[in-house]
């Protein structure tokens, strides 16, 4: 079992720079991944969601990729000798055509320095860091997954507590509505015979309306199946692959036989035992929100 709740991130250098991806997950209904890429490698997007979809299952993914630069940025001096010369002939036409003193030099050229000279940066091998950024994303998607794990372990050994807890009142209340049956029964018998005394009413009719009142008290089928669903919600906190939605579906099974047994319940013991189990029925229902 796993939860959906973790954090991972690795790294990876490449050059004079490093790639870091982080991965952070919350529990969802289902698989959510939010992709924040550099600009220039958004292109990938398709290939990491396929990537990140083969290792979870569920849950609401941030996974943020940043590069982080090692040295000064290297950058390339480009000059347009072209846009150079066509420039130094126009203004050699110019001062010929007007008659202008003095002459055209390298400083004249320097003024003109935006136009004909470009600095870009050193763009490094894409395909390099292309690579570069899939194991890094790889590699946090693995650390969240472990991370995911270890809280899954942590899940597991409350969710076991719960379990156990929810059996104890189950068995608690098999022995209270035993004791139900024969208090109702009892208070039943006294007051059918104040009845006949007084009335002098159908003894025949009488039994058999107290035979529907007393199947309508009996729990024995609520708690069967209860025992059941608990057995099964037991079992499934041993599995590897990812539960989440088979347990989510058990607990509503369980909560169901819980309300049914509290509406059956006219005996204040068994009452009691049964908000006992409800509050221990939403403990389940809080943790196994987390589960994947």
């Amino acid at each position: 079992m796993k939860s959906m709740t973790g954090f991972g991130t690795a790294s990876v250098k490449i050059g004079a720079a490093r790639w870091t991806a982080e991965a952070r997950s919350v529990n969802s209904r289902f698989l959510e991944l939010k992709l924040q890429l550099p600009r220039e490698h958004q292109d990938l997007e398709r290939e990491l969601r396929e990537r990140v979809q083969a290792t979870l299952a569920r849950g609401r993914v941030d996974l943020t990729v940043r590069r982080e630069s090692l040295a000064p940025t290297a950058r390339r001096v480009d000059v347009d000798l072209e846009a150079a010369a066509g420039r130094l002939r126009a203004w050699r036409k110019v001062q010929r055509e007007l008659g202008l003193p003095g002459e055209i030099d390298i400083r004249f050229l320097r003024d003109m320095a935006s136009d004909v000279v470009r600095t870009t940066e050193v763009v490094g091998d894409q395909k390099a860091e292309r690579a570069a950024i899939a194991r890094a994303v790889v590699a946090s998607v693995v650390a969240l997954d472990r991370d995911r794990a270890r809280e899954g372990r942590h899940l597991a050994a409350e969710l076991r507590r719960l379990v156990d807890e929810l059996g104890r009142l189950c068995a608690t209340s098999a022995g209270l509505a035993q004791q139900m049956r024969t208090v109702f029964k009892e208070r039943l018998e006294r007051k059918l015979a104040t009845l006949l005394a007084d009335a002098g009413l159908d003894a025949s009719r009488l039994v058999a309306e107290i035979a529907v009142l007393l199947e309508r008290s009996d729990v024995a089928e609520e708690l069967a199946r209860l025992g059941a669903h608990l057995d099964a919600f037991a079992a499934l906190l041993k599995d590897r692959e990812p539960v989440g939605k088979r347990v989510e579906f058990l607990l509503q099974e369980i909560h169901r036989e819980v309300n049914t047994l509290g509406s059956k319940a006219n005996h204040l013991p068994l009452t009691q035992t049964v908000l006992e189990a409800k509050a221990v029925v939403e403990k389940l229902r809080e943790q196994v929100a987390n589960v994947e």
